[in-house]
């Protein structure tokens, strides 16, 4: 595999993990406030790091690190043999594996279950799954079907996970987030993201002001469903 970013360590991927964080070009999604929109349009910018250089850094470090994450963009656009084959190496050195997903491709979350491979899932929930809802937050149309069988096949899994929304003031509000938490009822975890208005794919979104922490307190409060619901800010 091919990589155009990297984050050696990272305490925020993983909760109580220290991870090494790969990141992948192309995604599915065009969601306007995308934080690494050049990872979609522009990867060529980007270094193009090997794999054998991430392999090797997790080989020197894995007393020091817990786990690799794989993330994007979205890395299950990737053939399904080529992340196998990388994350079959990561775990030879002894290390825990998480990947992060839009929730677009069951059937390869699926197939990655049956491998036991992936250690621990995070999927984005972008709004309530609702069509008009969905397709303004990832600005194209989805099949909302995938996302609920990801959602399903997820929960429904041995593996460690967590579900998590990009809280965007004036697209998401607190009925909305209320209703992602009725829809995951029973979900181990699920984590409110502040936004970051850094380097948005839609440049007008850089002026929309971040909701402050007693906002997601209030929030957190309110949201009934998952078993935990934690805020990331």
């Amino acid at each position: 595999m091919i990589f155009c970013g990297w984050q050696k360590e990272s305490f925020n991927e993983w909760p109580g993990k220290i991870s090494s964080v790969v990141f992948v070009s192309g995604c599915n999604f065009r969601c306007p406030f995308c934080h690494n929109a050049g990872l979609i349009f522009r990867p060529d910018n980007f270094p193009q790091i090997k794999e054998k250089e991430v392999i090797d850094y997790c080989r020197k470090n894995k007393d020091f690190l817990d786990a690799l994450a794989l993330t994007g963009g979205e890395p299950l656009l990737r053939p399904i043999s080529e992340i196998k084959d990388f994350v079959q190496k990561i775990k030879s050195l002894g290390l825990l594996v998480a990947i992060e997903t839009n929730g677009s491709q069951p059937k390869i979350i699926s197939a990655l279950m049956r491998t036991r491979l992936v250690d621990y899932w995070a999927m984005d929930i972008k709004a309530p799954l609702e069509e008009d809802k969905y397709y303004f937050s990832t600005g194209v149309k989805i099949d909302l079907n995938d996302i609920k069988k990801s959602i399903k096949i997820i929960m429904d899994s041995a593996q460690d996970y967590e579900f998590r929304t990009t809280v965007v003031p004036s697209l998401l509000k607190k009925e909305d987030l209320m209703k992602i938490g009725k829809e995951i009822k029973g979900a181990r975890c699920y984590y409110l993201q502040q936004f970051r208005n850094q380097n948005t794919l839609d440049q007008s979104w850089r002026e929309i002001k971040p909701y402050d922490l007693e906002w997601f307190k209030d929030v957190q409060s309110k949201i009934k469903g998952p078993q935990k619901i934690k805020i990331r800010i």
